[in-house]
């Protein structure tokens, strides 16, 4: 029962003496001179998972596993009764789809 008193006690007590001290600029100051350290690991590592998923898609021949993934999906539209799409619509997905993957590699740099 006494430590909560205390603990009533205390918040009262800081309460009713809070001073407000004027910062004057000084925490911008200070996080100014602090050295960006983590947002410089953070680029480094960036660049080398790029570089790493770069080497493996060229190495694991990523165009050719895209290119085969396209068309078989293509081939399974055309065999299964998707003939009836307009070819206008097949460009716009395409074209939507391209640019929000451009987008979000852009996102990742």
């Amino acid at each position: 029962m006494t430590e909560v008193d205390n603990d009533k006690l205390l918040r009262d007590f800081f309460a009713e003496n809070k001073q407000e001290i004027a910062d004057n600029g000084f925490s911008r100051r200070v996080m100014r001179h602090l050295p960006d350290r983590s947002h410089r690991l953070a680029r480094i590592w960036s660049a080398f998972v790029m570089a790493v998923a770069v080497v493996l898609f060229f190495w694991l021949d990523g165009f050719e596993a895209a290119w085969r993934t396209i068309r078989e999906v293509f081939i399974d539209m055309v065999n299964h009764g998707a003939t009836s799409l307009d070819p206008k619509s097949i460009i716009i997905a395409t074209v939507v789809l391209l640019f929000m993957a451009t987008r979000k590699v852009a996102s990742w740099a």
